[in-house]
């Protein structure tokens, strides 16, 4: 007899079509929700501009006056969710994934913030408004592991390498 209270593994075996869909999600997305722990230690979600740098890394522009930056300063442990409902159906069977990472910033003043700057704009050409303010600068997220949850009963972990993109 089963085990009512013996729960099975939900998560699939990591596919090319899982690698795929969670890249497609990174490519497409525009912003994201940024996860951060605050001096505090209470949770703090916010939304970010997302992007992915020439090597395929996230990224955010970020403002140094932002809760989440002080955040991000404090604790460099970070959680990234991107994917969107789509407009018909319910919410929960659209695509997600979430990036577990870790935040660096990108000193504005470096010679990789100008080039990053230049990459960026071509996905995000009104931050050209902000780009160069003084308080603004890149972080750029280094993923540890990655979660997606490709509609009901398609959850799938990802490794770093996973969410890598082709060359």
């Amino acid at each position: 007899m089963t085990n009512p209270t013996q729960r099975t593994d939900p998560i699939r075996p990591t596919d090319d079509e899982a690698r795929s869909l969670a890249q497609t999600l990174m490519q497409s997305a525009g912003y994201a929700a940024l996860a951060t722990i605050t001096a505090t230690g209470a949770p703090l979600v916010t939304r970010v501009a997302f992007g992915l740098c020439p090597a395929g890394q996230p990224i955010s522009l970020i403002s140094s006056l932002a809760a989440h930056t002080q955040a991000l300063q404090d604790t460099p442990a970070a959680s990234l969710l991107v994917g969107e409902p789509g407009e018909k159906g319910d919410p929960l069977t659209h695509p997600r994934l979430s990036l577990m990472a870790q935040a660096l910033f990108v000193d504005n003043q470096s010679p990789q913030h100008a080039d990053l700057a230049a990459y960026y704009l071509r996905s995000h050409p009104k931050a050209k408004l902000y780009i160069g303010f003084a308080d603004f600068s890149f972080v750029r997220f280094e993923i540890s592991e990655g979660l997606l949850n490709g509609g009901f009963g398609k959850a799938f972990h990802l490794t770093p390498e996973d969410l890598s993109q082709p060359c």
